[in-house]
């Protein structure tokens, strides 16, 4: 069932990882410099008042601890290992 990875596809596998965690620091990124700039405008325009910041910071904010989920724990594997677990599934099926 587990059939190891040519070289070529351990460095395709970890190529793959590899933008997955790249894209993911953008995203944090970018959620950081948004974030701290509605927070400086908040403060700026209604210091005390209503936190409006707290909406897009917290809805956005998930979908950056969904990214990181995706980046860190659910760790892209190679194509070759999904297809062959689901022709495992089949050949079961069959029989």
């Amino acid at each position: 069932m587990g059939t190891k990875l040519s070289e070529e596809e351990v460095y395709e596998v970890a190529k793959k990882r590899v933008k997955v965690k790249k894209e993911f620091y953008g995203h944090l990124g970018a959620w950081v410099v948004v974030n701290i700039l509605l927070v400086l405008i908040w403060a700026l325009t209604s210091p005390g008042g209503y936190m409006w910041f707290l909406w897009p910071l917290c809805i956005w904010g998930l979908f950056v601890l969904a990214h990181f989920v995706q980046a860190f724990v659910f760790k892209p594997s190679s194509e070759k290992g999904a297809v062959e677990k689901e022709a495992e599934k089949i050949r079961k099926e069959q029989s």
